[in-house]
């Protein structure tokens, strides 16, 4: 029996949460609850999810700045063994992200993620005081362990406290952390940098060391500012938690009937032959090959146009920064108008662009420019994908499972990118790589458009069947497959 609400909006009786229907509020509290709700979770838990998920890219992908800082040389690394220490960290990423969904909201994810956190960010700071690479390997390896849950696990937390036409903008101002940790990553190596030699350390290790400590210092304190959930955040009066509740049953965010929520094999099963899932997977795949790819060696890439020092860090940081704007503004629109798959489809030909112009040019100027194509393109189409599956998938479980697809799916791209750009396609030109991301950015159009035609048929052949048969009709238990949920187009 799901959790009766205290302070119901119903004064004279206190009423199940199954029981809540908008006619529990006045028009004049439905305006005034909907505009303040939202922006209290905007206030309180989105800062912290993006900050989190800033602090997880910077602490993983700061290796690339490392690298041009010196990493490489002083710890007598080969193109090769810097491609296997990035695998390394992709292997327990990828192998902790299912577990890890599933457990998420078993353990809470006021404990579980600030843990995460907290933990990466002293494997973080180690790197820095390392000496030979086979340290650098073991770092890498728990770095990977403890983060890999983070996301997926982000979008999850997400969807517990937003109806799923309010998430993509919350999805991608958390995931625009990655472009703008991109960003800062070149600001802050160039500003470390400055710390060259201080307590006997090069400059390489101070980028993991500061970086590490304050991922270490905001985990503690999300302890005790991160909600356990819509019904346990301090900051809702209860007919705020009852109205938040209210809309995110509505919408088929949350199970109407806990009961029917719990862990199930069954729904990981259903999850895994969701065609809606099994057309993304590609997508999120080839998606993760150019983003990790980029987030990877773009400073590589700009280093190698030409650039040295201070400048290449400093140059890896327009991209980053356009690709960060236009996310925030694709979101939006993609929310308002409910276009999650015409966004995607509109990005990924951006990276089509940007990959071609790099292919097709020797200029050192287009070249560069080409970035703020493929940069924004891979970076802008993520959570787009990312928030259309876990739209499309219901209850809990089934939506956990598949969210948890999403990203092994895409963290395996990242496997392939890695060697693509660091042993299989020699630098400057990256010829191969950069070819199999032009192929990868035509088939992240085709994918996407396939499961919007099977989309819109499925909820065209609900709203038919919804014309013959009333809700008490239908079995419990059918989640997506409801014919009162609405596929997110």
């Amino acid at each position: 029996m799901a959790e009766t609400l205290q302070g119901s909006p119903t004064p004279d009786h206190m009423k199940n949460v199954d029981d809540l229907n908008d006619d529990d509020f006045s028009e004049a509290e439905h305006t005034v609850l909907e505009r303040t709700v939202w922006r209290k979770l905007d206030r309180w838990v989105l800062p912290i999810c993006t900050i989190f998920y800033l602090l997880s890219f910077l602490d993983r992908s700061n290796i690339a700045n490392a690298r041009v800082a010196g990493m490489q040389t002083e710890l007598k690394m080969s193109n090769y063994q810097y491609s296997v220490a990035l695998t390394v960290t992709y292997v327990p990423y990828i192998a902790a992200e299912f577990p890890s969904n599933l457990l998420l909201k078993y353990i809470g994810p006021d404990l579980m993620l600030p843990t995460m956190v907290t933990l990466w960010g002293l494997v973080a700071t180690l790197q820095g005081v390392v000496t030979t690479y086979s340290g650098l390997l073991a770092c890498r390896f728990f770095l990977g362990l403890l983060e890999g849950g983070l996301f997926p696990g982000l979008v999850l937390y997400l969807s517990f406290f937003y109806p799923r036409d309010r998430l993509q903008i919350r999805v991608a101002t958390f995931f625009a952390a990655a472009s703008l940790s991109g960003a800062f990553s070149g600001l802050l190596a160039a500003g470390i940098m400055e710390m060259n030699g201080a307590a006997g350390k090069p400059g390489w290790a101070w980028i993991f060391i500061l970086e590490g400590i304050f991922t270490f210092i905001f985990g503690s304190i999300a302890f005790f500012v991160l909600p356990r959930s819509p019904e346990r955040a301090r900051f809702f009066s209860p007919a705020e938690r009852s109205y938040v509740v209210l809309k995110l049953k509505q919408g088929g965010a949350v199970a109407r009937n806990e009961e029917n929520d719990h862990f199930s094999w069954l729904e990981i099963l259903k999850a895994c032959k969701s065609p809606q899932v099994l057309l993304l997977a590609p997508a999120l795949f080839f998606n993760g090959s150019t983003l990790f790819g980029l987030a990877y060696f773009e400073p590589t890439i700009v280093a190698g146009l030409g650039y040295a020092g201070n400048r290449a860090q400093l140059m890896t940081v327009p991209p980053f920064a356009a690709a960060f704007a236009c996310a925030m503004i694709s979101a939006f629109v993609s929310d308002r108008y409910r276009c999650r798959g015409l966004t995607s489809i509109f990005f990924s030909m951006l990276s089509l662009i940007g990959f071609s112009m790099f292919y097709g040019s020797d200029s050192i100027h287009i070249r560069y420019g080409s970035l703020f194509f493929s940069v924004t393109g891979a970076y802008c189409t993520a959570p787009a994908l990312s928030t259309w599956i876990a739209n499309n998938s219901a209850p809990h479980v089934r939506r956990a499972t598949a969210v948890a697809i999403a990203f092994i799916m895409s963290n395996s791209g990242g496997i392939l990118a890695t060697w693509l750009l660091g042993s299989l396609s020699p630098a400057p030109n990256y010829t191969k790589a950069t070819l199999t991301f032009v192929i990868m950015s035509i088939l992240m159009m085709v994918f996407p458009a396939l499961n919007l035609a099977y989309l819109w048929r499925q909820n065209r052949l609900k709203a038919e069947k919804k014309q013959t048969m009333g809700k008490e009709e239908e079995s419990t238990g059918l989640g997506d497959r409801s014919v009162w949920f609405e596929y997110s187009l």
